[in-house]
């Protein structure tokens, strides 16, 4: 992992940093995601068996998992395990409850006007779980959860098989309805498109793979998506006061999910840095996922800034998925961060802590989208409908109003669908004060 001690990031930064360091591929990931698409809603069911055995090298005789199957991860799983998981889902849900918005709001704002806003659940919804390199029962908890607290009706899942027991534990435990062992694009284009077993949902969330991300990009005029959640990215935001072993382990951590995962350090201190570089080579040496995390962070770097309101516009440029900020005054970096998935403050609050056990969600938009995207939330699982009510005294003091712009704009029968409820008084004589 190269120290850059000069600037000459800064450009890649504005450019998009996560994307130019993985746009190797796009084409043929495009073309590949294209006939998967095409031949799930061609063939349904018999395409997922027949790409599942492709890709993943397991022949199923049907996609859906049984609810004995699931009784039988649970004697598979380690009881501890069961207990944590179970502790963590407890976190999750809680701080989720927290966002949960009133079902509906009536305010009045003047005489005969009320406003308000009704918040509905979505009916059905898809969570992707992701397996193949590393399971993930962490991410059904943090999808299903949501989902659960916010009210939606139906929660399924989808995820490669084999499946791992633990996983399978998971969606159980966070509440799911339907289980799949589905998974890459055929498992999105299943969802959005529908196959003989599995109904097509409203919207599908939850992080994935090139292939995955892509499906999900392709499939948004179907059906409804969270955001583009692809791997893992990593940005430290430090100044001296930053212990260079802890930053190195999130750094580190980061990229063992994935070769095109990422990471960044944006400090104003050369020597942090190369202490940083050295911690790392230190843990990497001894890592179980090496070969991944040595490939990931060829995608990565470090950029030593002229001050710490530099390194902030920086890591604002680049947007990234997680943000640790280890500064003197850590509220008041925190107050000029405008673009992060998730932020973590301090030099003993690890990522790690908000992948599993925190109770903040760890699906978070990737490759810059920061910029625009909220992590999953309760209010991605629910719909807002605005909602008025007039009375007659309301609809007068709105009448000149609405009337006036409607016929401006040349829609007449607007302008006479409030004349009808409101005629205008026929006029007197004097002047009109």
């Amino acid at each position: 992992m190269e120290v850059i001690i000069e600037q000459n990031m800064w450009q890649q930064l504005e450019e998009g940093f996560w994307q130019n360091n993985r746009a190797s591929k796009t084409k043929d990931v495009t073309d590949i995601v294209s006939g998967i698409i095409e031949q799930v809603r061609k063939d349904g069911d018999k395409a997922l068996l027949e790409l599942t055995e492709k890709f993943d090298k397991v022949k199923l005789k049907a996609v859906q998992v049984s609810r004995d199957e699931i009784d039988d991860a649970y004697d598979k799983v380690d009881p501890v395990l069961v207990e944590e998981l179970e502790n963590a889902a407890y976190n999750i849900q809680r701080f989720h409850e927290m966002q949960l918005p009133d079902d509906l709001w009536l305010r009045e704002v003047e005489p005969g006007i009320t406003l308000g806003v009704k918040s509905t659940p979505l009916e059905r919804v898809g969570c992707y779980i992701p397996g193949g390199r590393a399971a993930y029962p962490s991410t059904a908890l943090m999808t299903v959860i949501p989902a659960r607290v916010a009210g939606v009706e139906e929660v399924i899942c989808c995820t490669p098989a084999p499946v791992n027991p633990a996983i399978l534990v998971a969606m159980d435990i966070a509440g799911a309805d339907e289980i799949y062992t589905v998974g890459g694009a055929q498992a999105i284009a299943a969802m959005a498109l529908g196959t003989e077993s599995i109904e097509p949902v409203q919207k599908i969330v939850g992080p994935g793979n090139v292939f995955v991300t892509k499906a999900k990009m392709m499939l948004r005029d179907i059906v409804e998506i969270d955001f583009p959640a692809g791997p893992s990215e990593a940005a430290v935001l430090a100044d001296s006061t930053a212990n260079p072993a802890f930053m190195a382990a999130d750094l580190v951590a980061q990229a063992e999910h994935d070769p095109s995962s990422a990471a960044i350090l944006v400090t104003d201190s050369e020597e942090l840095a190369l202490a940083v570089g050295k911690e790392i080579e230190r843990m990497v040496a001894s890592a179980p996922r090496k070969e991944i995390i040595e490939a990931a962070l060829a995608n990565s770097g470090y950029i030593l800034a002229d001050s710490m309101d530099q390194a902030i516009e920086m890591m604002n440029d680049a947007a990234p998925e997680h943000l640790v900020i280890v500064t003197a005054d850590p509220l008041d970096t925190l107050a000029k961060v405008r673009n992060a998935g998730s932020i973590f403050i301090g030099n003993y609050t690890p990522i790690a802590a908000g992948d599993y056990a925190s109770g903040t969600n760890h699906v978070l938009p990737t490759a810059g989208n920061a910029k625009v995207s909220s992590g999953l939330n309760v209010a991605h699982f629910r719909k807002t409908s605005t909602v008025q009510m007039l009375t007659k005294e309301g609809l007068e003091i709105l009448s000149p109003t609405i009337r006036k712009i409607a016929e401006t704009e040349g829609l007449m029968a607007h302008s006479e669908s409030v004349k009808i409820r409101c005629p205008p008084e026929k006029p007197q004589g004097g002047k009109k004060h």
